[in-house]
């Protein structure tokens, strides 16, 4: 029965306000809004267990300068980036600094406004041993119950990456101030819980760390293996050796080139052998050969390797494009089994080097920087050759002989061949690669394991953190 007000009007039920959706509209609480732009329409919410706070609530900004231009004075300066976070930049002399720089304390954040879009933001620890940094920075110190280093992670988070890309304003350089940073909210756990989601992100990294120190010892035992089994003397021997006399002398009409390092040389005994004979690079191997890729067509494609596509770690090549052989025309080329070898500073210190196998018709084409060498005797290990000339040793001995102004600096076709290395038979050669491959293959799986390791403790720590 339908009850009936004093008017004789029956009551019609009340029904619960409903929010009507739009598929092109969308509607927003101006009361939240910080900024008046399309991106805060659709900007990514937060959803957490733990309490969803304001971060200026919890952090206070830094913005303190200092005058450090003392010319009697030099000053340690930090830099900010995306892979290392804060580092020891470099050292400069005060007379040389022209402005006032803020100064950081262990346990501070800073990040560069214009870059923290692809997570240029760090932290100081007692790692770091300088403490100013440019007044470009934002920095900012935590208050009670934020942990800076909780904090630290949870910015560098692929979830908070892309959170902090929503808010940065600007039309062409993209700007996070420490405003919209302060008004930005955060899932924030007690200190206790904040700490132990900290120590299991930290156990990660650590054994990640494990696994990349053991992948770093094994260049020593590689290095080890290969003085004994080859019966080479240490580099400290060699050095002792070249340093056994005070005076040097050398005859005025030998000398081609000016300067300490050119008249020196390079030091014959660098690889020397006490079993082996140790032979001329130049005497085994073509240096620079001229290489015609007279069978193929100006149509006929080949294989491209550019510098960018040589590995420094591991000495191979980790992607190959393609051209006509028409486009080759300015390249150095070279063949399948040829070592190509960077002759510029500073990618030859790096190691950047290859032996390159599987190119599109036998042939390829790269940088003007790479020296190729050409073995033609079945009788040597291309692999052995490239391998000793990827050893430490070798590498910044060659330094001595660049050429050219600073910036540009290259090492010169003789100095490839008139280095001596041990050449063993043909069966030892083939033993210490196949020993040296497995040793690398392991290499390759211990810094996979970190890499995983790494990724692991980042997807676990935004998991705990966000819903």
């Amino acid at each position: 029965m339908r009850l009936k007000n004093k008017y004789n009007e029956t009551k019609k039920p009340k029904h619960k306000m409903t929010t009507p959706t739009y598929k092109y509209l969308h509607f927003v609480n101006c009361s939240t809004l910080m900024l008046w732009d399309i991106k805060r329409y659709f900007m990514t919410q937060i959803s957490s267990s733990y309490t969803i706070v304001r971060l200026g609530d919890y952090i206070k900004e830094e913005s303190a300068k200092y005058k450090i231009s003392d010319p009697t004075k030099t000053y340690g300066i930090l830099g900010v980036n995306n892979q290392t976070g804060i580092f020891d930049a470099y050292i400069e002399k005060g007379s040389k600094i022209k402005q006032k720089y803020k100064k950081m304390q262990v346990g501070w954040i800073a990040y560069n406004p214009y870059r923290i879009n692809v997570g240029s933001i760090g932290m100081r620890t007692d790692k770091q041993d300088y403490e100013y940094i440019s007044p470009a920075y934002v920095v900012f110190s935590c208050k009670n119950g934020l942990l800076p280093e909780y904090l630290y992670r949870l910015m560098k988070t692929d979830f908070f990456n892309k959170f902090i890309r929503e808010n940065t304003t600007g039309s062409v350089r993209q700007n996070l101030n420490y405003s919209v940073l302060s008004n930005l909210q955060i899932p924030l756990p007690s200190l206790e819980e904040q700490n132990d989601i900290i120590a299991a992100y930290n156990y990660a990294l650590a054994k990640a760390e494990q696994c990349v120190q053991q992948a770093q010892n094994i260049d020593e035992q590689i290095e080890a293996y290969l003085y004994e089994k080859l019966g080479m003397q240490t580099m400290e021997n060699n050095q002792r050796d070249m340093s056994s006399t005070y005076l040097r002398f050398f005859q005025f009409k030998y000398i081609k080139e000016w300067g300490f390092d050119k008249i020196l040389g390079t030091n014959n005994k660098l690889l020397y052998s006490a079993i082996y004979p140790n032979v001329k690079l130049g005497d085994i191997l073509h240096i620079n050969p001229h290489t015609e890729l007279m069978s193929l067509t100006e149509k006929d494609m080949i294989s491209f390797v550019p510098m960018e596509c040589v590995s420094d770690e591991y000495g191979e090549v980790t992607k190959k494009m393609t051209c006509r052989k028409a486009e080759s025309k300015g390249y150095t080329k070279f063949m399948n089994g040829d070592i190509i070898w960077a002759r510029i500073t500073p990618c030859m210190q790096n190691g950047k080097s290859a032996v390159v196998t599987n190119l599109v018709n036998n042939y390829g084409c790269g940088s003007t920087e790479f020296h190729v060498l050409r073995n033609n005797d079945s009788n040597i290990n291309t692999s052995y050759i490239h391998h000793l000339l990827r050893m430490p040793i070798v590498l910044k001995d060659a330094q001595k002989s660049f050429t050219g102004s600073a910036g540009q600096q290259r090492v010169p076709k003789n100095y490839l061949e008139n280095l001596r290395i041990p050449l063993p038979p043909l069966c030892l050669q083939n033993e210490i690669m196949a020993h040296i491959t497995a040793l690398r293959d392991e290499q390759k799986n211990l810094r996979l394991q970190a890499s995983e390791l790494r990724l692991q403790a980042q997807q676990q720590f935004e998991q705990t953190i966000f819903e």
